[in-house]
């Protein structure tokens, strides 16, 4: 329903900033640039969708390979201490417990077609022993802040997207979204932790938290004491060899567990066919919103009232291309996907702007779908403070985003 919204207030705005160009400045081209902009957006979102079926086929083949390999269930068990120590309110050994550890490891494998309908089972599941069946439980909402915070630890579609749109290297991006999603899934943890009374010390949460706040922070203060071109090749070298490693973990476990690696390959490369071909209609629509917005001249008006806003506080305003994208996160996926295309074409796939609009898409996800479809899913009318939680959690992951983005492409 948001997304509606703001794709007819695309329109809506386009067509009176267009109409006011022509009446009062006397433009006679504006409604032209305005129509060939909806041609134009409609060839570019087509052709961008059917160049994605290669490299979609290519990652969810692989993505399957890991999949029946064991590799989601091994991270299920991996996690178990801590997340039973972050559901206090279940049961240890209630069903939910399983489908939120089968959603969450999902999601940090990239594998969206599984991680949803698990989230929604798990859901469902916690709903059973939810003692007000239209108020959000305690489980619920720590369960949709580590959901919207976006904790990703292979950003296939961004990687995808900047390979498309002829990155020179579209890993690159790898490691600092890893910083961003994880500094995001962090304060939204803390965020919940302190606002349900879990205590955060003892052994596992020690150990899960400080470990992995320990590793991500002596990576950055290490990346950060090399100069720009040591920090090129290292975070380039890290990308690709720890991605690599993951896919060749993926073909390996499948040997181990003897499947048909191949066949899974195959099955998993024809989901990302489908994939492709569904997204067409929805990158169709949301590239044709933002380029009338665009051609009118609403989107300059908007970029430079903010640069005139953040120049009066003497802050530099490079960041400020970016923000449609940052602003369009918590609303809708396919919104920020489009507003991240429509960046990178503007200014560049390998410029500070496409870096950093790359890093936002990856650093959280779409809060208030996620809150939407899972608490709809069960009849949650109550959501208690699941937004407040997870646009917390956004403003941490998006602002990291921004940061490490210029320390390591500026």
């Amino acid at each position: 329903m948001v997304l509606n919204y703001i794709w007819i207030a695309f329109f809506v705005i386009a067509f009176v900033i267009a109409l006011l160009k022509t009446i009062v400045w006397g433009d006679t081209e504006v409604f032209g640039l305005v129509m060939n902009s909806t041609f134009d957006s409609a060839k570019t979102a087509f052709e961008l969708s059917l160049g994605l079926t290669g490299v979609l086929a290519l990652w969810l083949g692989l993505m399957k390979i890991g999949e029946r390999a064991g590799v989601v269930a091994f991270f299920a068990r991996l996690t178990s201490p801590f997340f039973v120590k972050l559901f206090p309110s279940l049961p240890k050994n209630h069903p939910a417990m399983g489908s939120i550890f089968m959603n969450l490891s999902a999601n940090m494998l990239g594998l969206d077609n599984a991680a949803t309908p698990l989230g929604l089972k798990a859901m469902r599941e916690m709903q059973e022993v939810n003692p007000v069946k239209e108020k959000a439980s305690d489980a619920m909402i720590m369960f949709l802040t580590l959901n919207t915070s976006g904790l990703t630890l292979i950003p296939v579609g961004v990687m995808v997207y900047r390979a498309q749109l002829g990155a020179t290297n579209p890993s690159d991006v790898f490691l600092p979204i890893l910083i961003a999603t994880f500094v995001s899934t962090m304060v939204g943890i803390l965020f919940v932790c302190y606002k349900q009374r879990i205590s955060l010390l003892n052994g596992t949460m020690i150990t899960w938290l400080g470990g992995l706040t320990t590793i991500i922070g002596g990576l950055v203060a290490f990346l950060l004491t090399l100069d720009k071109d040591q920090l090129t090749i290292y975070s380039s070298l890290f990308s690709n060899l720890l991605l690599f490693s993951i896919i060749m973990g993926f073909i390996l476990g499948g040997v181990r567990k003897k499947i048909n690696v191949y066949d899974a390959f195959i099955d998993g490369a024809k989901e990302g066919f489908q994939v492709a071909v569904t997204i067409i209609p929805y990158l169709i629509a949301i590239l044709v919103g933002i380029g009338v917005f665009r051609a009118s001249g609403a989107m300059d008006l908007l970029i430079d009232g903010i640069k005139w806003g953040v120049g009066l506080t003497g802050l530099s305003t490079e960041f400020v291309d970016a923000l449609p994208t940052a602003l369009m996160k918590p609303l809708s996926g396919s919104g920020a996907r489009g507003m991240m295309v429509d960046a990178i074409k503007t200014h560049g796939v390998d410029s500070l702007v496409g870096y950093s609009v790359s890093v936002i898409q990856g650093a959280t996800d779409t809060t208030f779908y996620i809150l939407a479809v899972y608490f709809g899913s069960v009849g949650i009318k109550n959501s208690r403070y699941a937004v407040s939680a997870g646009l917390i959690a956004d403003l941490a992951g998006i602002t990291t985003a921004l940061i490490i983005a210029h320390l390591f492409f500026a």
